[in-house]
């Protein structure tokens, strides 16, 4: 399994853009094949931080989200938004 952590730092006035992104990414991610969690979460001390933690069966799985055009454009709304970070372990 694949487990990727996506922090996102997002200014006030961008801030609803990207979590609605975030929360339409999040709906079709969990309905791809692979997709063990998916979920966003908003920092309790910094209303500027935001995080995507996801679950993924296999590479497989991940590649073909990743490859989807949801992906593409929310992700995309995001990055130009945002500053993300990503961070991913196998286990």
């Amino acid at each position: 399994m694949l487990r990727l952590n996506c922090f996102i730092k997002v200014t006030e006035d961008k801030r609803e853009i990207v979590l609605e992104a975030a929360k339409r990414l999040t709906t079709a991610s969990l309905q791809q094949d692979g997709c063990i969690s998916y979920d966003i979460f908003e920092s309790a001390t910094r209303h500027d931080v935001m995080m995507i933690c996801e679950t993924w069966r296999d590479e497989s799985a991940l590649k073909f989200h990743s490859e989807s055009d949801e992906f593409v454009k929310e992700v995309g709304i995001m990055r130009t938004n945002s500053e993300m970070k990503l961070e991913t372990f196998k286990f």
